[in-house]
């Protein structure tokens, strides 16, 4: 029984091993990805204002004024995005829900005190009558953990990662509307409508540099299928409780003792 609990903690360390360099190197991508856009279109909007203020360009004004104040707000908006999501931190640090901001440096402690974890296994097991490992208890547990999966966990993400589909559908939608009223705006402009055709255009292209920052600076496609992928997992391990179960037998089934650690492995929860 201890080399097969070794083996199982050794197969979920090499998981979470691959999940760390995965999300590593994400994060590593958004970082430069929403550091070159936000800095292109701050840089963007401050040399148009100060073009503005060379001189009086007439109707191009109102257009460079539009433009670098939409320009300004994506940027604010980006910022405020970035503060919200860190991703300079790691996600698998934000899913055991550290705090992003807190208000002094405290070591990261993930392992329990050798106390605590003596009276926590014996107050656990206290009163399991147990064949193959299983009881009645470790039943209703396992139960109760596949409906707080399918209640808390698969749910929250399928709400959010919906959203985000739908925000990723706008997103491509909009970009090449933007670009086609701006690139309208230059063919029909002359001298009578110079001026409104001049906003318009200025505005279309701001707003098409902000959603193109935002669609491919965020990833939002990725983070989609990020959320899908959570939701596959969550599936998997609610399934392969919900088989286990199934098994009326005791003794036909996986050592109880050693499915539950590797379903606490699984979910990052202790066994308490």
């Amino acid at each position: 029984m201890p080399t097969f609990q070794l083996y199982a903690i050794l197969e979920s360390i090499a998981d979470r091993v691959e999940i760390h360099n995965n999300v590593g190197q994400q994060r590593d991508n958004w970082n430069t990805l929403f550091l070159n856009s936000v800095n292109m279109i701050t840089l963007t909007a401050a040399t148009m204002a100060g073009f503005m203020a060379t001189g009086d360009h007439g109707a191009s004004d109102l257009g460079l004024k539009l433009a670098s104040t939409l320009m300004f707000f994506a940027a604010t908006g980006m910022l405020v995005l970035m503060n919200k999501i860190q991703p300079s931190q790691l996600v698998e640090e934000q899913r055991v829900m550290l705090e992003k901001f807190p208000e002094s440096l405290e070591p990261t402690v993930w392992w329990p005190k050798m106390q605590s974890q003596k009276t926590n296994k014996e107050k656990y097991f206290k009163g399991k009558v147990e064949s193959n490992g299983w009881s009645k208890e470790l039943e209703m547990e396992m139960r109760e953990v596949v409906e707080v999966i399918k209640r808390k966990d698969s749910e929250d993400y399928d709400i959010v990662g919906n959203k985000v589909l739908k925000m990723n559908k706008v997103l491509a939608a909009s970009r090449p509307i933007l670009i086609g009223i701006a690139a309208l705006g230059s063919t029909f402009m002359d001298s009578s409508n110079g001026s409104w055709v001049a906003i318009l255009e200025a505005a279309a292209g701001a707003l098409s540099s902000a959603v193109n920052t935002l669609e491919n600076g965020g990833q939002v496609g990725m983070v989609f299928e990020m959320y899908r992928n959570n939701v596959g997992f969550f599936k998997h391990v609610q399934e392969s409780i919900e088989s286990t179960l199934r098994e009326s037998d005791w003794d036909k089934r996986e050592n109880g003792e050693l499915f539950e650690m590797k379903v606490a492995l699984q979910l990052g929860r202790s066994l308490s």
